[in-house]
């Protein structure tokens, strides 16, 4: 019988050697002094980080496939267990299981198992991945040996199309899918299971649209959730700004907006800054579900805008030029933790001028003061809101078409007979939040513009949608006309001094 532990190394080798490259690798570490009394096991440890970034830096070719940074993970892990005091808690034995379905080389499997013997050395996590990328699989591989995991539990392939975990549950799950990638490629056998097993598959709530796949990755993780009374899950997953409002009521997208909202499966939703990934620079949001909330936590979804939680890096890497420090990513956690809203509040003199720097100002929290004759500004950074507030209906309005002489058209036949018949080209949709009701608003906001309109009831759609940006927007007014030309007149006439003293 083969002996396990060469068993477990030969996976990596062998796919460094199909790529003819093992022979290479060898050569150029037995050139170097790696003994225990040259380079300590910490040096190691750090060597081997900046080996696993350096090669996914380079493997990320292909469009949307992002290195996570390792302070977004940390923030990620962060969130993932710190309501769980069971796990944290030194001296409880405890085990658990953790799952990445886009593992890349591992980073995300390492930094919450590190995170997790930081604060309870006596847990044990076990991790479980799948990746499509070889080279990254490989790496993974060899990182999961290095830290004594079972390496058959990192599987590699399409997590979409053949699932390398089929049936298993886990504890936690962490995950920073491709996002704008197109899932043609796996488009057949996705329909395939979305037809033939709705929602005893994977993806049952519906199939966003074949140009970005990010969401199906979101189902895919909701169907390996622990049920509630078994322990439940939470999970963390990186998308781009697409997921939060794409598609109208109906759409695929809109569905699955749909599920996890009316079923409370949405804690928080974490808004990052930009130019953090080593390759887009585009907005990224933290998605983190549960299915077992706290009950202050049910019913509700918290949103965090953390864009300005950032700062520079020394030498931008790619597109990454920005990085959240220690300290931000502590406030953003105890955020989350605190379930509690917060504002930035800056406080401006008479003259307009900031004085200091701007202070985190929570519910609890005494805001401060503005001196005589300023004024305080106030930027929203948590908010929290009901599951509902997100949702609305979208009505079909019609009106009658009319004949050459203005008269109003009728239906000769069935269940049209003697009914207005709607002209399509003055049809229109209202999107009415759930929270108001229907008839209601027709009367007050349709009728007094168009009062020969109706809804066509049997048209009507409940969707979801999620306006981020638009739940942190502040409205500064305008400066008034006068003060602006009294600016003008001021610069006019330091210019036509100036002006004088050269004709001098």
């Amino acid at each position: 019988m083969p002996d396990l532990a060469s068993t477990r190394a030969s996976a990596p080798t062998i796919w460094v050697a199909k790529a003819n490259l093992l022979y290479l690798v060898t050569e150029k570490f037995a050139n170097i002094d790696l003994h225990p009394e040259v380079v300590d096991n910490a040096s190691m440890g750090l060597v081997f980080e900046e080996l696993i970034r350096k090669f996914a830096e380079i493997s990320n070719e292909t469009a949307g496939e992002h290195f996570t940074p390792r302070e977004v993970i940390r923030l990620m892990v962060n969130l993932l267990f710190i309501e769980d005091d069971d796990v944290l808690s030194p001296g409880n034995a405890v085990v658990r299981t953790i799952y990445d379905p886009t593992a890349g080389t591992g980073g995300m499997l390492s930094i919450a198992g590190e995170y997790l013997l930081e604060h309870n050395p006596q847990a044990r996590l076990t991790m479980y991945g799948q990746e499509l990328n070889d080279e990254s699989y490989a790496i993974c591989k060899a990182d999961m040996l290095i830290k004594g995991q079972p390496v058959e539990n990192i599987i590699a392939g399409n997590t979409l199309s053949d699932d390398g975990h089929g049936g298993r549950k886990f504890d936690y799950m962490l995950s920073n899918p491709p996002f704008g990638v197109e899932w043609k490629k796996v488009e057949k056998a996705v329909r395939d299971e979305h037809q033939s097993k709705g929602f005893d598959g994977r993806f049952g709530p519906g199939l966003p649209r074949v140009s970005d796949g990010s969401m199906l990755f979101l189902m895919h993780l909701l169907s390996k959730m622990r049920p509630a009374q078994d322990g439940g899950s939470r999970f963390g997953i990186v998308l781009n700004g697409s997921p939060l409002f794409t598609g109208g009521a109906g759409s695929g997208e809109s569905e699955i907006r749909r599920y996890v909202l009316e079923n409370d499966l949405v804690e928080a939703i974490v808004g990052l800054p930009t130019d953090m990934f080593y390759n887009t620079g585009i907005a990224t949001y933290v998605w983190v579900l549960s299915n077992k909330k706290t009950d202050d936590r049910k019913g509700y979804v918290q949103l965090i805008d953390a864009s300005s939680f950032w700062q520079k890096i020394r030498k931008s890497l790619g597109s990454k030029r920005k990085e959240m420090s220690d300290d931000h990513i502590a406030t953003v956690t105890r955020l989350f933790g605190d379930f509690t809203e917060a504002e930035c509040v800056s406080v401006c003199d008479a003259a307009g001028a900031q004085q200091g720097e701007p202070q985190l100002v929570t519910n609890t929290d005494t805001p401060p003061q503005a001196p005589e004759g300023g004024k305080t500004k106030r930027v929203p950074i948590s908010r929290i809101f009901k599951n509902e507030e997100f949702g609305y209906t979208t009505v079909t309005v019609e009106r009658p078409a009319r004949d050459e002489n203005g008269q109003i058209v009728l239906g000769q036949k069935g269940k049209q007979k003697g009914k207005p018949q709607p002209d399509s080209a003055l049809r229109d949709t209202e999107n009415v939040p759930l929270s108001d009701d229907i008839q209601a608003y027709f009367e007050r906001e349709v009728l007094p513009h168009a009062p020969d309109a109706w809804i066509d009831e049997e048209k009507s759609k409940v969707g979801y949608e999620i306006p981020f940006s638009r739940q942190f927007y502040v409205f500064e007014p305008p400066r008034s006309l006068h003060a602006i030309d009294e600016e003008l007149k001021t610069v006019s006439a330091s210019i036509m001094k100036m002006l004088e003293e050269l004709a001098e």
